[in-house]
């Protein structure tokens, strides 16, 4: 299995490079291959500020790619509970440290609009500082 770095992701995803994402759709499409959360979490990061996808368009385009055949991310389950959250007021980041921090009492934020929308979705108690 290979891991494989973000700009890899991003070029499969968006192939704007045209030699760059040839031979990123030929490595994921014919390998099996490995993506850890955090280039997940620099994916989600690029395609909305570099390339001005929208939140839902996110969403949909890195669950589509998470269930490619050959792609094993390194929490699936995780993965697929943070992006289910995107379309219902949360960034990818926020889930991710959201659900990452099950368990706790708390989870502490000075940001308002985090905690609003984390609390509406019920995962952990969630408060400003």
């Amino acid at each position: 299995m290979l891991a494989i770095d973000t700009n890899v992701v991003v070029r499969y995803l968006v192939g704007d490079h045209p030699a760059q994402s040839a031979k990123a759709r030929k490595l994921i499409d014919c390998n099996d291959v490995f993506v850890c959360t955090t280039v997940l979490l620099e994916t989600e990061w690029v395609l909305r500020s570099v390339y001005g996808f929208e939140p839902t368009q996110i969403a949909k385009t890195l669950a589509s790619f998470a269930g490619l055949p050959r792609v094993t991310l390194q929490d699936a389950a995780l993965t697929a509970r943070a992006l289910a959250c995107i379309p219902r007021g949360l960034d990818f980041a926020d889930a991710l440290h959201l659900l990452q921090s099950e368990g706790c009492v708390e989870f502490v934020s000075f940001d308002k609009r985090f905690v609003d929308t984390a609390n509406r979705l019920g995962e952990i108690p969630v408060r400003t500082l």
